[in-house]
């Protein structure tokens, strides 16, 4: 897929209001090293990058909001996120690392799209047009624009790995994740055939991650 040079700088180009917040020389030492509380070092995971790692299943962090990433964080620590590897690390996370560690991320600048399988016309018609006929609205109606994700509540689908979208469609509709407002992507989730699914996340793996629409914080 063609590169888009000036999304990616915007990428990068994280306002101070959004990282106020957060100490990025801190939380790149938690990302690096971990924070010797038992909480081990991010990169083992998600590479050195943020890129994450699509084989394994963990997503690129690189250039998501860190509004967002916080309000992860603190799911897993609430347990309204369920995952046997981030939930020990979220739970010797203090408030202020997590806000940390999300600057830090949010402050990379993310490589293109993640995936050279495109999901067809069927993966695009769900994106920005949805399936009424099954109540599932289109997911750009949350995500914005291209995927961009809208600060905080709804990330930003431009540039994931296609399989960890996919594990999180099943978790909310398995009820292993249910960290947002009134359900809404568990209801969507439990209508999304299987087919439909893979051709959604392959549509948006395939684009390059744009910034994301500022939000308030959690």
């Amino acid at each position: 897929m063609q590169g888009r040079p000036l999304a990616l700088l915007l990428c990068g180009l994280v306002s101070q209001a959004a990282l106020a917040d957060g100490d990025v020389p801190a939380g790149q030492q938690i990302a690096l090293q971990g924070n010797g509380k038992g909480a081990m070092a991010c990169v083992g995971c998600h590479g050195v990058n943020g890129e994450g790692n699509a084989a394994a299943g963990f997503p690129r962090l690189a250039g998501l909001s860190d509004h967002y990433l916080v309000k992860q964080l603190q799911g897993y620590k609430q347990g309204t996120r369920q995952n046997p590897v981030m939930q020990p690390i979220a739970t010797v996370l203090e408030e202020q690392e997590m806000r940390d560690v999300a600057a830090y991320y949010a402050g990379m600048t993310p490589a293109g799209g993640t995936s050279d399988t495109e999901g067809g016309e069927a993966g695009e018609v769900l994106a920005l047009r949805g399936a009424w006929d099954q109540d599932i609205p289109a997911c750009i109606s949350c995500h914005g624009p291209g995927g961009r994700g809208v600060d905080p509540h709804f990330p930003a689908l431009a540039g994931q790995h296609a399989g960890y979208l996919k594990t999180q469609l099943q978790a909310w509709r398995a009820g292993t994740r249910n960290n947002d407002e009134n359900d809404l992507m568990g209801g969507v989730a439990e209508r999304m055939t299987e087919a439909q699914i893979d051709a959604v996340v392959a549509f948006f793996a395939g684009l390059d991650p744009v910034e994301p629409v500022a939000g308030d914080a959690p």
